[in-house]
């Protein structure tokens, strides 16, 4: 990760210009409860109203590159410390979420424009490589520290009850996706994008399916065959080194937990004619992913320095996917708070292990995923970000159950683990 240095100390007094561009800022915000502390310990107070949160500006060079690109230099300054925040991070951003998105109705088109955010990086099949390389292979050791210690799932769990552990909510949301597939023994899954296996070790070990898993993550795939082996399961779980465009065969559940993001729209139509051929006729498809409620790009940070290559579906694309296919939606839910509950205790235990993340990288990578963890609690809390699970089959498939009841019939979440 490639993030700027730490600006010169500077204790000069800011000019009247630099005054003015603080104010202008906030009003353009917004006006958020935020107060200014400027590199000279000078403050400038939000107008008409009691600061909240207090963001300081170690330099004068971070305040013009803050009001040229705000989307993707709040995250860089933030990183390189030359940015720092008193106060609750992911309220800061759930304040700052909700009062730009009122605020940016009036923005004139100029301003709409500089701030804007870029498209993402292309996702064809050697790009989309380097995009997954750049997030998921930072180490299995990394992502041990703070993800569940179930089945180390990276997405959003599933909290049936407020007190649920983490590892209770992500074996209840395997538990949940199971019961919308209506998996049972001896049927066929493809799961594509697997992370480290631990749907596929699931659906082998309590519904007694067939899986193929897919995924480009070498260091994700090494980790899921070791506890494939170590778990005695090998015999029922395939997990395959590959692109998902390479998928071969038919099955009886095609699923997907959290790769939508990262396909890229351009490449929409071609996952849902996969799905097509990929689908026996009475096969039950499952999309989890994150979305919006309108099309909207990636944060230019997240894009950049976090998640090459993102782009969340509207669910209006999401539903377009269903229709190139002929498919018939069979159900859409929206997880949007188990999703800011998931998050809020990944940041957690991410917190906690901070010396080691600084021991592992360096303090800009740890301020970095900080930041990303706390800015994606407040998305999903001011409902800038969706989480749409999307079930769906072929359109004249009558094998269908009449109602949902049968998901609901007694608790997704494990009594022990």
């Amino acid at each position: 990760m490639t993030l700027p240095l730490q600006g010169t100390h500077v204790d000069r007094a800011p000019h009247t210009y630099e005054r003015w561009l603080v104010t202008k800022l906030v009003r353009m915000a917004g006006s958020p409860p935020i107060r200014f502390r400027l590199w000279n310990n000078e403050v400038i107070e939000p107008p008409e109203q009691a600061a909240q949160f207090t963001v300081y500006l170690a330099d004068p060079k971070a305040l013009y590159t803050l009001v040229a690109n705000p989307n993707l230099a709040f995250g860089d300054l933030y990183s390189a410390g030359r940015l720092g925040v008193e106060g609750d991070l992911p309220d800061l951003m759930e304040t700052l979420y909700r009062t730009i998105h009122q605020a940016r109705q009036k923005w004139p088109r100029w301003l709409e424009a500089l701030w804007r955010n870029h498209a993402p990086r292309a996702t064809g099949l050697s790009e989309a490589r380097e995009n997954i390389h750049h997030h998921y292979d930072l180490g299995n050791d990394f992502y041990r520290l703070w993800l569940d210690q179930a089945e180390m799932q990276y997405t959003c769990a599933y909290y049936e009850r407020p007190e649920l552990s983490l590892e209770q909510a992500q074996l209840a949301k395997l538990e949940h996706v199971c019961r919308k597939l209506r998996l049972k023994p001896g049927m066929t899954v493809v799961e594509a994008g697997c992370g480290w296996g631990g749907l596929a070790r699931y659906m082998a070990r309590n519904y007694g399916v067939t899986v193929h898993a897919y995924n480009i993550s070498r260091e994700q795939v090494a980790y899921a065959r070791e506890q494939a082996r170590t778990q005695g399961l090998e015999n029922l779980i395939v997990y395959i080194e590959e692109d998902y465009r390479n998928i071969e065969g038919q099955y009886d559940a095609f699923v997907s937990i959290g790769m939508l993001e990262h396909v890229g729209k351009e490449h929409y139509l071609t996952l849902s004619e996969l799905i097509k051929r990929s689908l026996k006729p009475n096969g039950i498809a499952l999309l989890h992913s994150i979305g919006r409620n309108r099309p909207m790009l990636m944060n230019a940070w997240i894009e950049k320095r976090i998640f090459p290559g993102a782009y969340p579906p509207s669910i209006g694309e999401f539903m377009a996917l269903c229709e190139h296919g002929d498919f018939s939606v069979l159900d859409v839910e929206n997880l949007r708070l188990h999703y800011a509950n998931t998050l809020s205790a990944w940041m957690e235990r991410f917190n906690a292990a901070e010396e080691t993340v600084c021991e592992m990288y360096d303090e800009h990578f740890t301020r970095a995923w900080r930041m990303y963890l706390a800015g994606s609690i407040a998305a999903f809390r001011a409902g800038s970000l969706q989480l749409f699970q999307v079930v769906f089959t072929h359109g004249n498939n009558n094998q269908l159950p009449a109602t949902r009841q049968d998901l609901y019939t007694f608790p997704a979440t494990p009594e022990h683990i």
